[in-house]
């Protein structure tokens, strides 16, 4: 399975991108995150790992394998039975505009099946997370 969506935002991309890299705080914006806990010190680089709790999925664990800090991570969550790799990038529009695409992708022998079982929900949530972190970054300060 791969997907991914678009969205563009009315915030500069240093602002998607405090938002985006400051994953244990991505439950206030998109309410398809129960919880986001870093289980490495520091900010989010190459190498940290998170435990990712979202509602009617297992608890996983996500390693971000690839960043372009400012610009773009990638992350990935590992079974035996399949891969999902997560992608994040921001392009800057201008000053004060952002395009934000976000992407998923399921790869091994167990793929098909959980794109089946979970396809559907799984792209409800992306397009729930490119919401959620549009209107977010797009709010005032608070």
């Amino acid at each position: 399975m791969r997907y991914k969506v678009t969205v563009n935002v009315a915030a500069p991309p240093d602002r998607v991108w405090e938002v985006l890299a400051d994953v244990e705080g991505w439950p206030r914006w998109t309410v398809s995150k129960a919880s986001v806990r870093l289980l490495s010190d520091g900010p989010v680089a190459v190498g940290s790992e998170a435990e990712v709790r979202q509602f009617k999925l297992p608890t996983e664990v996500w390693e971000v394998t690839g960043m372009e800090a400012g610009r773009s991570f990638e992350w990935r969550s590992q079974n035996p039975a399949f891969t999902t790799i997560s992608t994040h990038l921001i392009e800057p529009l201008g000053a004060d505009r952002s395009r934000v695409v976000l992407g998923v992708q399921q790869k091994g022998f167990m793929a098909p099946l959980m794109a089946l079982a979970y396809g559907k929900l799984t792209r409800r949530y992306v397009d729930i997370e490119a919401a959620g972190l549009k209107r977010y970054c797009e709010a005032p300060a608070r």
